[in-house]
């Protein structure tokens, strides 16, 4: 499997839309908690449709609960503030992707702990949207097993 992990989430649309995208992949998805909204939120729903159900969705009530209890093989922390390109890493069964709060990624102690990627934007660009960086990262290292039935 592969595993999507959104570190304190803060905009319920982006946690909606990966449900989704995790129930459509057969990935699981990690929400490390605090989130930003209330996990019954419309918003979420609505973006997430119905497939809460369909998808594999774990949470955690933090980082180290997550560690804890999801022993992560393979961490990568992605972010715009790291240089390896994700399209360069070779990906495997069993990785995990970190992604951190919208409005201010993964803390430094994080990124100094794991191996980091990120993704090629235009000089002086801040950040992509969350839902779109994790959907690329995601397929990118799908497309590397083959679209595996995961």
């Amino acid at each position: 499997m592969l595993n999507l992990v959104l570190f304190e989430p803060e905009i319920p649309n982006n946690t909606g839309s990966l449900i989704r995208l995790s129930a459509n992949m057969g990935a699981n998805l990690h929400l490390i908690k605090p989130f930003g909204f209330e996990i019954t939120d419309k918003r979420l729903r609505r973006a997430g449709l119905d497939y809460k159900e369909l998808a594999k969705v774990v949470e955690y009530e933090n980082f180290e609960d997550y560690l804890a209890r999801a022993k992560p093989e393979r961490l990568f922390a992605v972010s715009s503030k790291v240089s390896q390109n994700y399209a360069q890493v070779e990906y495997q069964l069993g990785d995990s992707f970190l992604f951190g709060p919208e409005t201010r990624g993964l803390p430094q102690e994080i990124l100094d702990q794991y191996p980091g990627i990120t993704l090629p934007m235009q000089e002086g660009s801040r950040s992509l949207n969350l839902s779109n960086c994790v959907s690329i990262v995601a397929y990118e290292a799908w497309r590397q097993l083959n679209f595996v039935n995961l």
